[in-house]
């Protein structure tokens, strides 16, 4: 039915262009000084990439997000230019006095450098990023006041998604959030920015201000400045955003050459090689961490989780069972589920006669889908023109040869030729058609219509009244499940009937699913996936079972050891070192870790849930699975050593079967174990070897703990808190989940263990073998 009518609207919407490009021609030279090239701010549009397209518009703030790039010039010169539109303009734009607009420039310029102040404090500041802004930069800052109640902070959604759009756009503008109002040691104040931050996906930092700005911004508004100058350009959200845009794409000292990642990969907007995350500490170690949609497979008993921000798509059954999970971390590469990398993934669409879940893959501004047969992640959107796409080209373009001559190759997406209406920041996601998609922005302004045989995009339409007329009837039926719950939910279940009117209409369309004889919903706050049973009434959390198989998440493993890093999302570790004389031959190490007190373990320990390295003059020869090795792996030393003294190691094969079947608890008393353990072999040769260990404990709060400070108490001591977004996390999560003793938390164990291996003892006679195999048993507390 939603399929229906969403097709229909859009048969009703599709009329000729809207000719409003020259009354914006006409704005920009009045609103502009003299000073100002016309050329620089409006030039003739670019022809589309793609002939096929056809956009439909209405009066819309997003009609800023269909500007386009400019040719890039020197960097030097049009700064200056810059300056001088900047000193201009500030009194053309601006509605404020000089003196309180000044007052405010030195106020955010006294903030640099600085964390926490009197009046101020930053939040997302990630290896102190605030500290790298200077006076001379360009700055680009959305000014807003603090709202008391949290979901009346959603109307900022949309500024915070062009703003981020800047941020790709424009690599060497320096971009952050001012919040202020209110008392920035509140509980309100910085639960709606943290709130923010992991809903939105915000990198770049937010300063909280206590100081009250509403005579200057009445609300909100852009500031754009320069860090040496004390005018600024003053947009407000509700005014003509384009002056902006126009402003800044008229000089290329904001537009960077795109990076060689940028053209490799094929997106359509600045990325970055290191991906950074939002900063919210150790609240990302939960087992889910902002779960933004949800989509079902009835047929199948398949639930398709959006774990936006950790990168990846779970898929659970009616029983809570994972059965698989594609995404493996932050980035935008294809592949097998298990490498393929998405970035905050939104909404999905589970396609039943082609076996294949279609996902909008938000931050790459993309639609990925997932071929359960093959088990691969594809690009639907954008499409790219590969000319080799044998596996020889596939590892020559990894191993960089063609990345000398990228103006020759196919794939590469000309800045010039990108459409003016490319998909941007999508999250919600409709089959409109038996070939056609509707992918819609998180605010209903923009909605896409994408081919989904060929990936092309076949129309646009703008404004919020068009796009909510080709959605309103998939809205109408989650209103529908939202009202079925509200009227037949258990009198007692109160809290989770005002978790649901809490859900704004926004995020509802995306975030609840009927399945079977269930309603199921996602809770972002809480961090967590709900069902409500329409026969029995009931509201209750799914519990998840099965959680080895996600593996070791990606930002456990220690920053050293790590092929490629991850700037930002690399956190503190608390690294357990120890330091050991050995002899040549195989020790055979047992690692004991003793669980925090007031948890239990979740799940026990499973073999994907370790990663283990060895490096120097040693080389692992068994797992902890304890599973036989055909041949054993041995140090080029060792070798050598062999070689000479007619040494032999015993086959791995005829070593005994150590913790074999650790993928499954040993007896149904798992939870109460106090301990785990994991075991490593390693074949040492005279010198020095050095084993590496990270491992992912499944833990929750000890059944025993019914006090609801003391829950709060113990998920603070076990993720560590220590800044100020981690404990504003922990207090917004326990706000909204009340009894947390079934939260599952991941608990990092890092082990770095040195062995000092001397030469092999001689015998008495050169035809005598001298055993040294010897163990070793570690013990770490993570407490």
């Amino acid at each position: 039915m939603a399929q229906a009518s969403a097709a229909a609207a859009l048969r009703r919407l599709r009329r000729p262009r809207d000719p409003s490009a020259a009354l914006l021609s006409s704005r920009l030279h009045s609103c502009f000084p003299s000073s100002t090239s016309a050329e620089a701010l409006h030039r003739p549009q670019q022809p589309k990439g793609r002939g096929a397209s056809t956009t439909i518009t209405t009066t819309s703030p997003s009609s800023w997000f269909g500007s386009r790039r400019r040719q890039h010039g020197a960097a030097t010169t049009t700064t200056r230019a810059l300056h001088r539109t900047l000193s201009s303009a500030a009194t053309a734009s601006s509605e404020s006095s000089p003196a309180s607009q000044s007052q405010l420039l030195h106020f955010i310029k006294s903030a640099f450098g600085t964390l926490e102040g009197q009046n101020h404090c930053w939040l997302n500041a990630t290896n102190g990023s605030w500290k790298t802004f200077n006076q001379e930069g360009i700055y680009l800052v959305l000014l807003y006041e603090s709202c008391e109640a949290l979901d009346s902070h959603d109307k900022h959604s949309a500024a915070f998604g062009r703003l981020k759009y800047l941020q790709q756009r424009y690599p060497h503008l320096n971009v952050f959030a001012m919040q202020y109002g209110s008392d920035i040691s509140s509980f309100a104040a910085q639960s709606q920015a943290v709130r923010t931050i992991m809903k939105e996906y915000i990198t770049f930092p937010i300063l909280l201000s206590d100081k009250d700005f509403t005579n200057m911004t009445n609300g909100a508004c852009y500031l754009l400045f320069e860090g040496s100058k004390d005018h600024a350009l003053i947009t407000k959200l509700d005014g003509e955003p384009e002056l902006v845009i126009r402003g800044m794409e008229g000089f290329s000292a904001l537009s960077a050459e795109p990076s060689e990642s940028v053209i490799d990969s094929g997106v359509p907007w600045q990325k970055e090689e290191v991906v950074k995350e939002p900063y919210v500490g150790s609240f990302r170690n939960m087992l889910l961490y902002h779960p933004g949609c949800v989509s079902v497979d009835e047929d199948g008993d398949r639930i398709f989780i959006s774990d936006s921000n950790h990168h990846r798509i779970i898929i659970i059954n009616s029983d809570g069972m994972i059965l698989d999970s594609i995404g493996s971390s932050p980035g935008f590469e294809d592949g097998e589920f298990e490498s393929a990398k998405l970035l905050h993934p939104a909404a999905s669409f589970y396609h039943a006669a082609e076996d294949c879940l279609y996902i909008v893959d938000s931050e790459n501004h993309a639609v990925r889908k997932a071929d359960f047969g093959r088990r691969i992640l594809e690009t639907v959107y954008p499409v790219f023109n590969k000319k080799g796409s044998d596996i020889w080209s596939w590892i020559v373009d990894k191993l960089g040869f063609t990345k000398e001559d990228t103006s020759k190759r196919e794939d590469v997406l000309n800045i010039q030729d990108i459409d003016a209406d490319s998909v941007v920041f999508p999250w919600h996601l409709l089959q409109v058609s038996e070939d056609d998609l509707l992918v819609s922005d998180r605010n209903f302004e923009t909605a896409w219509i994408l081919r989904m045989s060929t990936g092309e995009k076949q129309n646009s339409v703008r404004g919020r009244a068009g796009v909510m007329e080709l959605c309103q009837q998939m809205i109408n039926e989650r209103r529908a499940l939202l009202k079925d719950v509200h009227m037949n939910g258990s009198s007692g279940d109160t809290e989770h009937s005002n978790l649901l009117e809490k859900i704004p209409c926004n995020d509802l369309v995306s975030s609840i699913s009927r399945f079977e004889k269930c309603i199921v919903f996602c809770d972002t706050d809480g961090q967590r996936v709900l069902k409500y049973d329409l026969d029995t009434k009931d509201t209750s959390n799914i519990h998840f079972t099965n959680l080895g198989i996600l593996g070791l998440p990606y930002w456990f493993v220690c920053p050293l050891e790590r092929v490629s890093t991850w700037g930002h999302s690399v956190g503190q570790f608390q690294e357990h070192s120890r330091k050991v004389n050995v002899l040549p031959g195989r020790c055979n190490i047992k690692i004991s870790v003793d669980i925090p007190v007031d948890t239990e373990l979740a799940a026990p320990l499973a073999e994907s849930c370790i990663w283990r390295q060895v490096r120097g003059s040693g080389a692992e020869i068994a797992d902890s699975d304890g599973q036989d090795t055909t041949s054993e792996k041995v140090g080029i030393a060792q070798q050598w050593y062999d070689e000479i003294d007619n040494l032999a190691f015993s086959e791995a094969a005829e070593e005994p079967a150590v913790h074999k079947g650790d993928d499954k608890p040993a007896d149904e008393s798992h939870q109460d174990q106090k301990s785990v353990q994991f075991t490593c072999a390693i074949n040492v040769s005279p010198g020095t070897c050095e084993l590496v260990a990270s491992a992912a404990l499944y833990l929750k709060i000890d059944r025993t703990k019914a006090d609801h400070e003391d829950q709060k108490a113990a998920i603070k001591r076990i993720l560590q808190c220590h800044g100020r977004e981690e404990h504003v996390g922990v207090e917004l999560l326990t706000e909204n989940r009340g009894d947390v003793r079934d939260l599952v938390i991941m608990k990092p164990v890092h082990l770095r263990l040195r062995m000092d291996c001397a030469d092999h003892p001689a015998g008495t006679t050169n035809k005598e073998t001298i055993s040294t195999e010897s163990s070793l048993d570690i013990s770490i507390s993570i407490e």
